[in-house]
C-alpha cells in the first residue's frame, strides 16, 4: 500500500544492474568516517602514531578476510575484487604516503590518511579513462575501512540485516556489497558510484537491481519509505501510486520470465532468422572474468583490457607476470579467440609515481599508443608477453588510440623486434597473430583506406569515437545528454569505415558500449559489423535480439535510417520498426 499523502517522486540515475524490485528503504549508516580532526603530535609520539595506523590497517585486512570467507557462493569468481582491496591496504600511494606524512608533518594518523586520500582522488580525477577514474573509488573504500578503525566507528554489518529491504546508501563498497544476503536484500541505490565500479559488477553478479549515481537520494528517502528500483532503466520511484505499483509489479514478473528464457538460451548461436551469424564476445579487465564470459555464452574475448596489472602495483609488472595472466585467459577459453589490447593509459604510470606530472588535457595527451611508443621498453615487454601467450591458444593483438599511419608502422616495427628477440632466445611463442587497431579517433576513420593495408582488422571503440567526434565529455553532467550512439554523424562514420574495410578485405569489430545495447542491433546488423564485444552480462540479451531479426530487413532498414536528421529521430524509427521485438525479447516493457 502506498503512503497516503505523499507525492510520487521519480528520480533517474545510472543503471548499474538490471531488474526491478519493490520494497521498503533501509538507510545504511556510515557516520563517523567524515568526522576527523587535525592535531599535531610531538616527535616522541610519531612512532606510536605510526603503530596506531598500522594496527588499523591490519584490522582492516582481517575484516576483509572475514568478509571474503563468508561471501556468497555467487561471488567466488569475483573474489579478486576484495583481494585487490587487500593489496591496496599496503599500497605505496596509500600506506607508504600516510606513514611518510605522519613523520614529516607530525600530525595524527587520521588526518594524515585523509590528506593522502584527498591527493590521490585529485590525481585520479585528472585521468581520462572512466575505468581508471573508478579505481579512485577503490582507494576511498579501503581508506574508509582504515579510518573507521582509527576513529573507533562501528561499521554497520549488512550481513546482519534481518528483514526484506532495499538498501539506500551514500555509497556501498565492494566489501559491503559482498555481505548482501539475497534472501533479505532485494536491491540497492546509492548517491555515488558508476557502472564501471566494482560494486556494480558485484550487483550484476548477484543479479539484484541497482541504481547508482543518484546524487542526494539519502537526503530524500527515509527509513521504511516504499520505493521501486528499476535497475534496467536506472529509475527510482519514491512513494509510488497504486497505479505505478501495479504497472511495475507486472513489469517485474515479465522481466524475470524474460531473463530466465534469455539465460536458458544464452549458449545458442547469435544467428538471425535468415541464417546470418554474428560473433558476440565479452570484454574483460581481469583473468577471473573469463568465467562470466563463458557462463553468459560468449564466443570469445573481444577486448582484454590490460591496464589493471600496471595500476595495481607500485612497480611495473615484468614479462613473466604479464605472460602468466595472459596465458591463463588464453588457455581457459581456447580455441576461442582472445583479443589483447595493449596498454591504454595516459601518463598514469608516471603520474602515479610522480604527482608533479600533470597533463592539462589528458584525454588528448600522452596516452595509449602514444605512451607506449614514448616508452618502447615498457611496450616491448608487453608485446613479448602477448606473443608468448599466443603459443597456448588463439590470440589477437589490438592497438588503442591510433590516429596516424606512422603509429601503425612504428608499432609493427617494435612488434617484429619483440618476435625476433624471442626467436633468438629460443622461447616458445607464436608470431603469427592477427594484428588490429582501435578506431576511436576521427582521423583513423578518415584514413581508414590507408590503415587497412597494414592491419588484419579494425575494432570500433565507440565510447571514445563518440566522445571525440561530438566533442562531448560524457562524464560532464552538463553536456552528457548530447552523447548519443545513434547520432547520424556516428552512424555515417561507421558506414564509411565498414565500406572501406569490405573493399580492402578486412573485418570490422565493435567493442564499445554501443555494442551492448539490444536497441542498436538492427542498425549494427544493417551496417555490416562482423563481430561485437561487450560486458559479459549483456551477451544473452544481445544474442536473443539478433536471433529475432533478419539481416535482410536490417540492411533495407538502413535506407530510412540515413534519411533521419537527429539521434532521437533514429531511435524513434528503431522503436517503431522493432519495438515489438525489443519488448518481447529484451526489455519486458
Amino acid at each position: 500500500m502506498t503512503d497516503i499523502g505523499f507525492r510520487e517522486i521519480i528520480l533517474t540515475g545510472i543503471n548499474a544492474s538490471p531488474g526491478i524490485c519493490i520494497g521498503k528503504a533501509y538507510l545504511v549508516d556510515r557516520e563517523g568516517v567524515d568526522v576527523v580532526k587535525k592535531y599535531f603530535i610531538s616527535e616522541d609520539d610519531v612512532e606510536e602514531e605510526i603503530k596506531r595506523f598500522k594496527s588499523a590497517v591490519n584490522k582492516a585486512k582481517n575484516q576483509l578476510l572475514a568478509i571474503m570467507n563468508n561471501a556468497p557462493e555467487e561471488l567466488r569468481d569475483h573474489a579478486y575484487i576484495l583481494e585487490t582491496h587487500k593489496v591496496l591496504l599496503k599500497d605505496k600511494m596509500l600506506y607508504g604516503k600516510t606513514i611518510e606524512t605522519i613523520k614529516n608533518e607530525r600530525i595524527n594518523a587520521d588526518w594524515a590518511l585523509k590528506k593522502v586520500v584527498s591527493d590521490v582522488k585529485s590525481m585520479f580525477k585528472k585521468m581520462s579513462d572512466s575505468y581508471l577514474k573508478e579505481r579512485a573509488t577503490d582507494i576511498v573504500y579501503v581508506s574508509d575501512r582504515i579510518m573507521m578503525n582509527l576513529v573507533g566507528a562501528d561499521t554497520e554489518k549488512i550481513a546482519d540485516i534481518g528483514k526484506r529491504v532495499i538498501l539506500v546508501a551514500q555509497d556501498l563498497s565492494p566489501a559491503e556489497a559482498s555481505q548482501i544476503n539475497l534472501e533479505r536484500i532485494k536491491g540497492f541505490i546509492t548517491d555515488r558510484g558508476g557502472k564501471a565500479s566494482h560494486t556494480s559488477i558485484i550487483a550484476r553478479t548477484l543479479e539484484i537491481p541497482a541504481v547508482m549515481g543518484l546524487g542526494n537520494i539519502t537526503n530524500i528517502i527515509k527509513n521504511d519509505d516504499l520505493i521501486i528500483v528499476d535497475g534496467t532503466a536506472g529509475v527510482v520511484i519514491i512513494h509510488p501510486t497504486e497505479e505505478t505499483l501495479l504497472e511495475y509489479g507486472d513489469r517485474s514478473v515479465k522481466y524475470e520470465e524474460l531473463k530466465a528464457a534469455i539465460t536458458r538460451d544464452s549458449h545458442l548461436k547469435a544467428e538471425t532468422i535468415d541464417g546470418f551469424q554474428l560473433k558476440v564476445m565479452g570484454n574483460i579487465e581481469l583473468p577471473e572474468e573469463v568465467v562470466s564470459v563463458i557462463d553468459c555464452g560468449g564466443d570469445g574475448i573481444g577486448l582484454y583490457r590490460t591496464e589493471f596489472q600496471y595500476l595495481s602495483s607500485p612497480i611495473l609488472p615484468n614479462e613473466y607476470e604479464l605472460f602468466d595472466k595472459y596465458k591463463d585467459v588464453v588457455e581457459v577459453i581456447a580455441p576461442k579467440p582472445v583479443t589483447i589490447r595493449t596498454l591504454d593509459i595516459n601518463g598514469d604510470r608516471a603520474f602515479i609515481n610522480n604527482p608533479d606530472y600533470v597533463e592539462v588535457n589528458p584525454a588528448l595527451g600522452l596516452r595509449a599508443i602514444r605512451y607506449c611508443l614514448k616508452n618502447p621498453d615498457v611496450f616491448r615487454t608487453q608485446l613479448r608477453a602477448i606473443l608468448r601467450a599466443a603459443a597456448f591458444g588463439n590470440v589477437r593483438i589490438l592497438i588503442p588510440m591510433i590516429s596516424s599511419y606512422e603509429e601503425v608502422l612504428e608499432t609493427k616495427k617494435i612488434l617484429n623486434e619483440a618476435a625476433d628477440s624471442l626467436e633468438k632466445e629460443g622461447a616458445l611463442f607464436n608470431r603469427d597473430v592477427e594484428f588490429g587497431i582501435m578506431i576511436e579517433v576521427p582521423s583513423a576513420v578518415i584514413i581508414a583506406d590507408i590503415l587497412a593495408g597494414e592491419v588484419d582488422f579494425f575494432s570500433l571503440g565507440t565510447n571514445d569515437l563518440i566522445q571525440y567526434s561530438l566533442a562531448i565529455d560524457r562524464g560532464n553532467r552538463h553536456v552528457a545528454y548530447l552523447y548519443h550512439s545513434l547520432h547520424p554523424a556516428i552512424i555515417r562514420m561507421i558506414k564509411q569505415l565498414v565500406d572501406v574495410a569490405k573493399e580492402k578485405g578486412i573485418k570490422v569489430f565493435m567493442c564499445g558500449e554501443m555494442a551492448a545495447d539490444p536497441i542498436n542491433m538492427p542498425i549494427l546488423l544493417g551496417l555490416g559489423i562482423d563481430e561485437l564485444s561487450m560486458n559479459p552480462q549483456s551477451i544473452p540479451a544481445v544474442k536473443s535480439m539478433i536471433r529475432a531479426l533478419k539481416v535482410e530487413d536490417a540492411r533495407a532498414f538502413m535506407k530510412d535510417v540515413f534519411k533521419q536528421n537527429t539521434a532521437s529521430e533514429v531511435e524513434k524509427l528503431v522503436r517503431e520498426a522493432f519495438g515489438s521485438i525489443l519488448s518481447e525479447k529484451v526489455y519486458a516493457r
